[in-house]
């Protein structure tokens, strides 16, 4: 079984860049589709975007504008997400899954396709 550690988080400031990792171990996770998530304080998680096993195709939720951009080192195990000219509302944790489905099925979900979950990294973006 796959399993996800995430990390690269911290407190920034407004304008900041951030790369997190997703980093696995276990399995064979370049076989799975990887996604990472976030939530904020109070809020439900969120879809942030999905990458397929190649990282040859990629998703994004629409609020990522241009800022986030996911990648994926196989030789590494690895998976990254990184977030340019961070926002206060992108504060929050953020979260890496896996999942075995076809990427155009994980676009835009709520996580319940994704089977294998990370911990966790927390994001605080503030002035």
């Amino acid at each position: 079984q796959v399993q996800l550690v995430e990390s690269g988080g911290g407190f920034v400031q407004p304008g900041d860049s951030l790369r997190l990792s997703c980093v696995a171990s276990g399995g064979t996770f370049s076989t799975y589709g990887v996604g990472w998530f976030r939530q904020a304080p109070g809020k439900e998680r969120e879809f942030v975007g999905v990458t397929s096993w190649s990282g040859g195709t990629t998703y994004y939720a629409d609020f990522v504008k241009g800022r986030f951009t996911i990648s994926r080192d196989n030789a590494k195990n690895t998976v990254y997400l990184q977030i340019n000219s961070l926002k206060s509302e992108d504060t929050g944790t953020y979260y890496c899954a896996a999942s075995a489905l076809p990427t155009d099925v994980l676009r835009g979900d709520s996580g319940r396709k994704f089977v294998v979950w990370g911990r966790g990294t927390l994001v605080t973006v503030s002035s």
